[in-house]
């Protein structure tokens, strides 16, 4: 008997950047998951890893903006996060089994008083429960087969650390502005070692990540009615179509350009032959008075649309990734 054969689903062509307000016990990868039902992109992918039990800004690149998420996972990030006293766990959050218990409590000038010590550059040691890579592995596949976890410290900049309410002598909320290889929850864990006593985090949330805020965010049940405003009705039995995202306005417009992670960079349009040049990755010679000479790193765009990033030096552009929108 012959097998039927499965009928392949459709992929589009959707390209530039979604900002995710990720929700609560739910994976990263498991949030792609679902936005790859909803979109049907050819290519995705995220731009910073956030744990189940945090939520927020998770920013996702289709398609051609896949190209640019280094330039986002090395911008600057911002969470408000809930440090409860008096425990540390293994995983230095609530996810994590109690390792040590302490009957010390901070005051609110005591914490004050310490905050200083953990702004600028500083070693942090992460969390053994963490992706980083120990002699191939995961350390958090090391620490969950119960094996020794050793991690050693490296250096981080936290740009700024408040105090944003002390709700009572077991719980604290704080923000922090910091920069790429930053665990908060490493953080929590050394805050409440200066202090005398535990802390691991109750609560956290990522309000920004390079240029992508809050107000920028959407919701997966947001994403599901745009998705379902257009499904049309089908017979019993049959399997409903695959419809284009590019064809609903609502749902595309939740899509922000793929340059928007480029956000840093001086803009320079070129045109005609210059422009054919650098769509086939030749460096170009930059004209007109208000051309950049260099050294910098510029992207440029034709006819409204962005064809490639790069470096100009000596008035010379030279193409790293060109972008084919």
């Amino acid at each position: 008997m012959a097998r039927r054969q499965q009928r392949r689903r459709p992929r589009f062509p959707v390209n530039g950047w979604l900002v995710l307000d990720k929700p609560l016990n739910l994976t990263s990868n498991d949030a792609l998951g679902q936005l790859k039902r909803i979109f049907h992109p050819e290519k995705v992918g995220h731009a910073g890893t956030l744990d189940p039990l945090a939520t927020g800004c998770l920013p996702i690149a289709f398609g051609e903006a896949t190209k640019t998420v280094p330039y986002i996972m090395d911008g600057r990030k911002v969470y408000r996060f809930e440090v409860t006293w008096g425990t540390q766990t293994t995983s230095d959050d609530a996810e994590g089994e109690p390792v040590k218990t302490s009957d010390v409590r901070p005051t609110q000038d005591e914490i004050l008083a310490i905050l200083p010590e953990f702004r600028g550059r500083i070693e942090q040691v992460p969390p053994i429960f963490s992706a980083i890579k120990v002699d191939g592995n995961r350390a958090y596949d090391l620490a969950r087969d119960g094996e020794d976890v050793k991690l050693e410290a490296r250096v981080i900049e936290v740009h700024r650390l408040d105090l944003v309410e002390y709700i009572d002598e077991n719980r604290a909320v704080f923000e922090a502005e910091c920069g790429k290889g930053t665990y908060v929850r490493s953080l929590a864990r050394d805050l409440g070692e200066r202090l005398g006593t535990c802390g691991y985090v109750t609560d956290l949330r990522r309000l920004l990540v390079g240029p992508f805020g809050e107000e920028q965010m959407v919701t997966l049940d947001e994403l599901r009615a745009a998705k379902e405003a257009m499904m049309v009705e089908v017979e019993e039995g049959e399997e409903p179509p695959v419809l284009n995202p590019l064809e609903n306005a609502e749902l595309i417009g939740y899509i922000k350009p793929v340059e928007t992670a480029l956000h840093q960079f001086a803009e320079v349009r070129i045109t005609g032959d210059a422009a054919a040049k650098v769509k086939r990755g030749n460096p170009v010679l930059l004209r007109g008075a208000d051309a950049p000479i260099g050294p910098e790193e510029i992207y440029v765009v034709s006819g409204g649309k962005l064809i490639a990033f790069g470096e100009v030096s000596k008035g010379e552009f030279k193409p790293k990734r060109v972008f084919n929108l």
